[in-house]
């Protein structure tokens, strides 16, 4: 159909106009439509063939159209409408209709309302296009982004974040659980005797028979070639040898039929505990696999348990009191933001940006904690990232405070990995573009090296908002060339271990010109910390670094230094040599 209850054209030039503006609707894989909020009909302009309806068909009303379409995406195209007429979010949305073959086709809906005197919405004009193919297509990117593409199982990415969301839940609420690293035996062997195809049923069928031996709360996961991760939530000590045995038995209790005959079948498993053991998914995923390596050394098809040490038990419970103590600070608002000046080597009167240090105030209100006593505790015990929210959003608030300063935040390797974190701090910085390209974002070397897809990811999504990046602690790990480029950062932050003693040291003054000429040759802004002395700075600005920050240029303090001065005429932007 060309288009159901066209309004008529009002004049010559109209007439001439309208076959056009069709043309192009179609060309575009568009149709637009008039909607008569009052009388509930719609004037469409177009075919509603494009949308994947038939010849013929007619949706001659608002609720004709909302009853096309799925249930668990009208109220969502509801509460954009709702945004829109209230408070003048665009209409922008996707959601499912349903076809006259039963099937669903994706639409993306745009739109504009015209609103009466009294800004009630009396009109809605929009165009719709269809975009299955390209809703299809993101389906399949995220299915190989989250599951095992072999057995259908959760990847070792999204295993890991399932992990960090029941020990942030067990942190906040209580609840202990396990997690099992599963090693298939002597997978290769199978490889070679039968081969990769036999190999690929060998592993399907032992992912089916862990499936069915698995509570259904329990997730599992495909972690490497011939490995398994299972998350076992709400499990107590006491009953995870029990859940082993159960695995063991499961395996080995049949052989697997592959095509080049059966093969029986064995695996070795490890296993840790959370909270008591680990306080962060990368330490009980690495306490699994160090007993499971055990197992394996004890004749495999076995189970093997990770044990802490009376040291380790110690280290933990003094953690347990530090993070309680932290977690008090933030409620009762003694975590503070203590600011040192970057400052500019060749001009230092100039202030770059200011690092936000973070500081607890203790009880008594007469010590001021830096961040390095208790950082390290409330990393293992895994609410780093709501402390990192909190330093983001208090920079926030400064800066759309007092335009015209730039600070700079330390985000953990933790946050630098977690796209939920990113996410959150999207919304907070989307539309915000006058305060985020006066936000520095730093990330430490070896924590973006730990995951260099995941921390290219992470900046880039940064950059793409309109902050700058930075690397710090710069020659602390084994950055290379490829890393540097891969990652795309802004600025580079050189380890303070090679500015102390930077007069008394000719080693730490080679390796300093090679750094800042790695940096140099990727255009990249080098920034050096814990400069103490006029001649360490000298030597600094010689070798041609661009910022210095230290006690010789200012000692964090807790007093804001917009407050005394007033704001800089220019924005420095981080570009000086």
């Amino acid at each position: 159909m060309s288009s159901n209850s066209v309004r008529a054209p009002q004049s010559a030039s109209d007439q001439q106009t309208l076959p056009v503006v069709l043309a192009a609707l179609a060309a575009a894989g568009d149709v637009a439509y008039v909607w008569e909020i009052a009388t509930d009909a719609i004037q469409w302009h177009g075919s509603l063939r494009t949308l994947g309806f038939p010849e013929g068909m007619k949706l001659p009303s608002g609720q004709a159209l909302a009853d096309r379409i799925n249930p668990d995406d009208l109220l969502l195209r509801q509460q954009h409408l709702h945004a829109h007429c209230s408070r003048g979010v665009a209409f922008d949305c996707e959601y499912r209709v349903r076809l006259e073959s039963g099937n669903f086709a994706w639409l993306h809906d745009r739109g504009a309302a015209e609103l009466d005197n009294l800004g009630r919405p009396v009109r809605l004009s929009g165009v719709i296009r269809l975009v299955t193919g390209r809703k299809t297509q993101e389906q399949k990117l995220e299915q190989l982004a989250n599951y095992d593409e072999l057995t259908g199982h959760f990847n070792k990415k999204r295993l890991r974040e399932v992990l960090d969301h029941l020990l942030a839940t067990s942190f906040r609420a209580g609840g202990e659980g396990a997690y099992f690293a599963i090693g298939i035996d002597k997978l290769a062997n199978i490889n070679d005797a039968f081969g990769t195809a036999a190999a690929d049923q060998v592993l399907i069928e032992i992912g089916r028979r862990l499936d069915r031996c698995m509570r259904v709360s329990d997730v599992i996961g495909r972690v490497g070639g011939d490995r398994f991760g299972i998350v076992l939530a709400h499990c107590v000590e006491g009953h995870v040898a029990s859940a082993a045995e159960k695995i063991l038995a499961a395996i080995s209790c049949a052989p697997i039929e592959t095509i080049g005959g059966p093969v029986y079948a064995t695996v070795s498993i490890g296993s840790s505990t959370f909270p008591a053991q680990a306080k962060t998914a990368y330490e009980v995923m690495a306490r699994a696999e160090s007993a499971l390596a055990e197992a394996k050394r004890n004749g495999r098809d076995c189970y093997v348990a990770h044990k802490l040490s009376e040291e380790q038990r110690h280290r933990h419970r003094v953690g347990m009191e530090l993070g309680d103590r932290v977690q008090r600070a933030l409620r009762d608002g003694r975590l503070k933001l203590a600011y040192q000046p970057v400052v500019v080597a060749n001009q230092p009167d100039k202030v770059d940006y200011y690092e936000c240090l973070l500081r607890m105030i203790s009880e008594d209100g007469k010590q001021v904690i830096a961040a390095g006593a208790f950082v390290a505790a409330i990393e293992q015990l895994g609410f780093i990232r709501l402390i990192d929210r909190f330093v983001l959003e208090a920079a926030f608030e400064e800066m759309a405070q007092h335009p015209g300063y730039v600070l700079g935040i330390n985000i953990s390797g933790l946050t630098a990995t977690d796209r939920a974190w990113l996410r959150a701090m999207t919304t907070l910085l989307k539309g915000r573009p006058e305060v985020a390209q006066r936000l520095l974002v730093e990330i430490t070397e070896t924590a973006a090296l730990n995951d260099i897809d995941e921390s290219a990811h992470f900046v880039s999504q940064l950059r793409d908002l309109g902050c700058r990046v930075a690397l710090d602690d710069f020659g602390a790990g084994f950055t290379s060339l490829r890393h540097l480029q891969a990652l795309a950062v802004d600025t580079v932050k050189i380890d303070g271990s090679f500015v102390r003693n930077l007069t008394q040291s000719p080693d730490n003054q080679v390796f300093l010109r090679h750094l800042v000429g790695l940096a140099k040759g990727l255009g990249l802004a080098t920034v050096a910390e814990c400069v103490e002395t006029p001649e360490e700075a000298a030597i600094l600005r010689r070798e041609g670094v661009g910022f210095l920050q230290g006690y010789y240029y200012g000692k964090p303090t807790l007093e804001k230094p917009w407050l005394a001065m007033p704001a800089p005429k220019k924005l420095i932007t981080g570009t000086a040599d």
